[in-house]
């Protein structure tokens, strides 16, 4: 088999729970949606999310995502059972450990920050990557819908970015996920601070938050990253030219994003959200269907533009 190492994908925001939703038509919005996303999140037992979460692993891995930032709420022994399937599915894996004092389910909030710190230290003393020390990043859904939007607006006067700025929560480890109706102001404010954002694509579709203003984002040059989020699809090359067509269908224009930025964007840029400094090549088989006749050169552009996420895998997955 020809082969071609590369750089493997980031997924910088995964919620591998919610990989059981697919296909599920339940919800006329996203509001809907979460509904059903909650009581899945209730309902689940330690056994199967060690057990579902495996599969998901392996899934991402074998599509060409060779790490994976967990965006986990569902408990301490959850975030051990989710960093050994992680183990066991060959995946690069952070732990990224939500801070929840309010709303959603009872099973996702901690009682207190100082509960939660506690936690996040457990998980530390246990080898779970969680950050380089000292230096955790700070990733927070934000701007994803127009309610939320409102919401944050009639309880703090301020957009959802803007307050994290005045609550010192906007910086150069802080990864906005999402962000899909963030104003002008807001991106400036991101820019400003030397965040990045990082973009669900196929998951944003799926729900119906709408599109990111990639063209404003790319003009600010803030940086992204990319993410399965809710794993309707598994697949990092449709998320990346999913971004790619978004800001060409708002422009009118091909290339807003170079390639070279979108292998950045599929790899580099989500392990600096995560704060990783190594993680496993991804392999292309060079003798796939969907590469016959490309040439050399073009094997990346062709990647992003043309083929499926199977082209990609471990040589163990052939």
């Amino acid at each position: 088999m020809l082969s071609l190492a590369i750089r493997g994908f980031v997924n910088a925001h995964c919620h591998a729970f919610q990989r059981a939703l697919r296909g599920r038509d339940a919800g006329r919005d996203f509001w809907g949606w979460r509904d059903g996303m909650v009581a899945l999140a209730e309902s689940l037992t330690l056994g199967q999310i060690e057990s579902e979460y495996v599969e998901v692993y392996r899934e991402l891995r074998a599509n060409g995502f060779t790490a994976v930032g967990e965006f986990h709420y569902l408990g301490l022994e959850e975030a051990r059972a989710a960093a050994a399937a992680a183990a066991e599915a060959g995946i690069a894996f952070v732990c990224v450990y939500a801070c929840y004092l309010r709303g959603g389910s009872p099973r996702f909030r901690q009682g207190s920050v100082a509960d939660y710190l506690r936690q996040l230290e457990l998980l530390r003393d246990d080898g779970i990557a969680v950050a380089a020390a000292h230096r955790l990043p700070l990733h927070v859904h934000a701007d994803e819908q127009p309610r939320e939007i409102e919401e944050c607006l009639s309880e703090h006067g301020l957009r959802p970015i803007a307050l994290l700025a005045r609550e010192g929560c906007l910086g150069e480890r802080t990864t906005i996920v999402h962000a899909t109706h963030a104003d002008g102001a807001e991106l400036d404010l991101v820019a400003a601070a030397g965040a990045r954002i990082c973009v669900c694509p196929t998951t944003e579709a799926n729900l119906g938050d709408g599109f990111l203003p990639v063209a404003r984002v790319v003009h600010r040059r803030i940086e992204l990253c990319v993410g399965s989020d809710s794993n309707v699809r598994i697949d990092p090359l449709e998320e990346l030219r999913e971004l790619e067509g978004i800001a060409r269908r708002q422009t009118g224009r091909r290339g807003v994003l170079p390639i070279d930025e979108l292998e950045r964007i599929g790899s580099a840029h989500g392990a600096a959200a995560l704060g990783l400094d190594a993680w496993p090549d991804a392999t292309v088989d060079l003798d796939h269907r969907q590469l016959r006749g490309v040439p050399a050169e073009d094997v990346y552009p062709a990647l992003v533009f043309s083929c499926a996420g199977d082209v990609l895998r471990k040589t163990s997955d052939q």
